[in-house]
């Protein structure tokens, strides 16, 4: 959780305290999932630089509740250098998602199958240097990539922070060369002044000249038919009518939070059928 006073203030942070999420970010995800609908039959799931926890939080909540999926099929894998309190149904790794050990862990968890849905919100303690920063969430972003190459099974989905800056193209290029559909997404959680925003990459085919290595970063095999200015779709996520993560909201709106968003959802349905 953070911090400081505005973090305090934020309506989703002190929705999360209610609610028994280690952080805001759980809601991120969350509304993606409204969205896109990431769980339906999804029983193998790695949330990678996972702590605080959030998001296996999350997770655990939908692959518990999917009526589709044995819940005695379904593998949580939590990977972060971090150690973090244990939660039911997540099998923790501390490791470096960077090295080969690391993967194999993951498999091993899996009895030898593959991932159908690689998570990461990871991202670097922020310095405030724009370009820097932006520099060291595309070299996490591309370690998650990476790792996830190596785990993830044809036709699976891989979702992952993502800082939109100048050479984010860079990024999306190389994404789409191995998946068929490569959307960006900004969920009404993360803060309109913000540069976060998350990449979601569905059904996963690598070229066929592709082998999966934890030794040799994606970004630099040159023998890829990159796209060098890829189309990708902008996505925004979440209620429009909901909580807006830039406003301040009275104390009392989070004890009566599943009464309002009720109400808010009667009133857009009102709008929407009134001729």
């Amino acid at each position: 959780m953070g911090k400081s006073s505005r973090d305090k203030r934020d309506v989703f942070y002190r929705l999360a305290k209610e609610g028994s999420f280690r952080a805001r970010s759980a809601y991120k995800l969350i509304q993606i999932d409204e969205e896109f609908d990431l769980f339906t039959g999804i029983s193998h799931v790695v949330d990678l630089c996972a702590a605080p926890g959030s998001w296996s939080q999350v997770v655990s909540q939908k692959l518990v509740s999917d009526k589709n999926v044995d819940e005695k099929d379904v593998k949580i894998v939590a990977v972060d250098l971090q150690a973090m309190a244990p939660l039911p149904g997540v099998v923790q790794i501390q490791g470096d998602i960077t090295k080969k050990e690391t993967a194999q862990a993951i498999i091993e968890h899996f009895e030898g199958k593959s991932a159908q849905l690689v998570l990461c919100d990871g991202a670097p303690d922020v310095t405030g240097l724009p370009d820097f920063d932006e520099y060291i969430q595309a070299q996490l972003l591309l370690a998650a990539f990476n790792i996830s190459t190596n785990v993830l099974v044809p036709g699976g989905t891989f979702l992952a922070k993502l800082f939109c800056g100048k050479d984010v193209l860079v990024l999306l290029s190389h994404l789409q060369t191995f998946f068929k559909e490569v959307i960006v997404v900004k969920p009404h959680t993360s803060r309109n002044s913000s540069i976060e925003s998350f990449v979601l990459c569905k059904t996963y085919c690598p070229p066929p000249q592709y082998v999966p290595s934890m030794d040799k970063p994606v970004l630099y095999l040159t023998d890829l038919p990159i796209q060098k200015y890829p189309l990708v779709h902008f996505k925004a996520c979440g209620n429009e009518i909901g909580y807006d993560s830039d406003t301040n909201y009275p104390l009392q709106v989070c004890s009566n939070h599943l009464l309002i968003k009720h109400a808010l959802e009667m009133i857009r349905h009102h709008v929407l059928i009134k001729p």
